[in-house]
């Protein structure tokens, strides 16, 4: 059975080594004419909108997540401890559905600009108001639903603080503010820069946002050039472009996290709360119920007025059928992910080998990786494999086998596998850190072979930790859009594909409708979170 166990997760990490070295093939083999005409024409626009984008989003993100980490960890004001909570609720909501929802409000026709029409007296000429449907739009809705990954890493960074050198700053003479830019915030930092960098993975891993209001990056790039261009070519050299960037930041984020032991944790002084005037109470509870009232508030309230008048049945069999799909295809995903997690993780538990190692950072990676490059690295592979098996077989029996794997389930739920293990094995370690390896010698010695000793000591124990693998699993399958959109079968499809039908085809209000499913599904591991949250320290 060991080998059983050890040939899976090789199995596993070849399946997670395949896309990234198909599209370097891929990428390779097309013609110079191809990447030169991308030189010529949209290389430079996607490299500048990517960078801008990611660039502002980060800064973005640092500054909400931190600063109101530090404001309701440190300080004391009215409505801190909800707040505390409320302020991780954006993570919920896919960037797309806020997109949905603000350009509803926000564009030509909306409430706002039609509210200020009427009172003015103005004309469509006579006025300015900010494009949402921009590369500042889109930024501003990756910032609100992404800056939960700062808030609360921050947040655990800060509750561990000693208060020693905080007190120590403010005896010389420094306010609370000048104590906290000099003090706090640099001890902070790796836990900070390790947030904004998984901030940074994951706006050049979106597609729903940027596509819709007319981005040009990198991920729709890809999109463009496998569908609307037939250019399969082009579409590797893009990921290859992205891929390289993607593994970067991983690396960054890697080494971040590396170098975060210099936290104190042992908490020699505690850190009593500062007291605030009313007057800085004030502006403390506004900064932090803005990203709140702007990323969870406004847009339900949005989304549900633009949902009564959608006429989209919820309860129709094409919608039952939808939410059929998207259930499947998640929880199949949570399914495979977990126990690969657990392959990979035991088999580096037992052996610890450079090749498991390096096996276990494979499935690390592919969080880093947006869901087009991990498609097109795998239909290429499989496409040329499928053709091959028909072309062999038509000729040697006069028989088509068709596709067999392209455009299959399984095939979307390997892509699905490969973007969101690095969950799964995060999960996992973090609950088998608490099981030493003397409780495994103990088991062995007793008799147990490896999967007994997986089946009957590691999962009771783990029991907690791989439930929310699986659920923070299933979760981001239900948003994921780049991936299920390019290789879900024909006519299979799910929320998230209805959601971004209904939103191409400028039909907001039926958007409305599995955009609040999908929001309603995500609440769950971020209320879980949050329940831990209240556990620990306020």
């Amino acid at each position: 059975m060991r080998v059983g166990i050890g040939a899976l997760a090789t199995l596993v990490a070849v399946l997670c080594f395949l896309p990234y070295f198909a599209v370097l093939t891929a990428a390779l083999a097309g013609s110079v004419d191809t990447l030169t005409h991308l030189a010529e024409t949209v290389l430079w626009r996607y490299t500048r909108d990517t960078f801008v984008l990611v660039t502002v989003v980060m800064i973005a993100t640092a500054f909400i997540g931190a600063g109101a980490a530090w404001l309701v960890t440190m300080t004391e004001f009215p409505g801190r401890r909800w707040l505390e909570i409320a302020l991780a609720l954006p993570l919920a909501f896919p960037a797309y559905v806020l997109a949905y929802g603000y350009t509803h409000i926000l564009d030509h026709p909306g409430i706002v600009q039609s509210t200020l029409r009427d009172l003015m007296g103005w004309g469509p000429r006579d006025y300015w108001f900010p494009e949402i449907r921009s590369l500042g739009g889109a930024a501003a809705m990756l910032s609100l639903v992404l800056y939960p990954y700062v808030y609360l890493l921050a947040r655990a960074a800060f509750s561990v603080q000693s208060g020693s050198a905080f007190l120590a700053a403010r005896v010389l003479g420094r306010n609370p503010l000048q104590a906290c830019i000099s003090v706090s915030l640099p001890m902070a930092r790796p836990a900070i820069a390790a947030g904004v960098l998984l901030v940074a993975m994951e706006t050049i891993a979106d597609f729903g946002t940027v596509a819709y209001f007319g981005v040009q990056t990198f991920s729709v790039g890809i999109y463009t050039s496998w569908f609307a261009m037939a250019d399969r070519a082009a579409a590797a050299q893009l990921s290859l472009g992205l891929l390289a960037f993607a593994l970067l930041l991983a690396f960054m984020e890697r080494y971040s996290r590396g170098n975060a032991a210099y936290i104190d944790s042992r908490r020699k002084a505690p850190m009593e709360r500062i007291a605030l005037s009313r007057r800085w109470q004030a502006t403390a509870f506004v900064f932090c119920f803005l990203p709140v009232l702007l990323g969870v508030i406004v847009p339900v309230i949005t989304l549900f007025s633009m949902a009564i008048g959608s006429e989209q049945d919820l309860l129709s069999p094409r919608y039952m059928g939808f939410i059929r799909n998207s259930v499947t295809l998640a929880s199949i995903a949570a399914l495979v992910t977990v126990i690969a997690a657990m392959l990979l993780g035991t088999l580096n538990r037992v052996k610890g080998t450079r090749i498991t190692a390096i096996s276990l950072y494979l499935g690390r990676i592919g969080y880093a990786v947006p869901g087009g490059v991990i498609a097109v690295g795998l239909l290429v592979p499989f496409a040329l494999f499928d053709n091959t098996l028909d072309a062999w077989m038509r000729a040697t029996f006069d028989i088509s086998t068709g596709l067999l794997l392209t455009g299959s389930i399984w095939l979307l739920i390997a892509a699905y596998m490969i973007r969101f293990l690095a969950a799964a094995i995060g999960a996992y370690e973090g609950g088998i850190a608490s099981v030493g390896t003397n409780i495994d010698a103990a088991a062995r010695t007793l008799g147990a072979d490896l999967p007994g000793l997986v089946r009957r000591v590691h999962m009771p124990i783990l029991r907690t930790s791989l439930l929310t693998a699986g659920l923070i699993v299933f979760v981001d399958v239900m948003k994921e859009l780049p991936a299920t959109l390019i290789m879900r079968p024909f006519n299979y499809d799910t929320l998230a594909v209805q959601a971004y039908r209904l939103a191409s085809d400028e039909r907001l209000s039926g958007a409305a409708v599995p955009s609040l499913v999908i929001a309603a599904i995500g609440l769950i591991p971020v209320i879980l979170l949050c329940r831990r949250m209240r556990r620990g320290v306020s």
